[in-house]
């Protein structure tokens, strides 16, 4: 079992930046995937980044590559999304998710994760 929690949203200008953190409880975060999606109103809830147990492999949509940096630390369960040079298009509720599932990476499917945070809201202004 894991749970999730996020923290770190709030309002900011565009081309400002935000940290976000999703702290997890639970024996099995060192070996989940982690991944970061978002969901404005009216919208499909959509993938942002992910990042292997190891830290490793780190994967992006092509919407915030260069811009946003996925991480974690395990020693502390917790895991990072820097957002840098945002915009407003940016702003969303982002969720934390983690996949404790084997077999190939589907990072990118909301499926494939088994638990999820409750959300932070971003919201960026122009």
């Amino acid at each position: 079992q894991v749970q999730l929690v996020e923290s770190g949203g709030g309002l900011v200008q565009a081309g400002g930046t935000l940290r976000l953190s999703c702290a997890a409880s639970g024996r099995t975060f060192s070996r989940s995937f982690m991944g970061w999606f978002r969901q404005d109103p009216g919208k499909e809830r959509e993938f942002v980044a992910g990042v292997n147990w190891s830290g490793s492999g780190t994967y992006y949509a092509d919407s915030v590559k260069g811009r946003f940096t996925i991480s974690r630390e395990n020693a502390k369960n917790t895991v990072y999304l820097q957002m840098n040079s945002l915009k407003p298009e940016d702003t969303a509720v982002y969720y934390c998710a983690a996949s404790t599932s084997s077999g190939n990476y589907e990072y990118s499917a909301r499926y494939w994760y088994n638990y999820w945070g409750q959300g932070t809201r971003v919201t960026v202004s122009s």
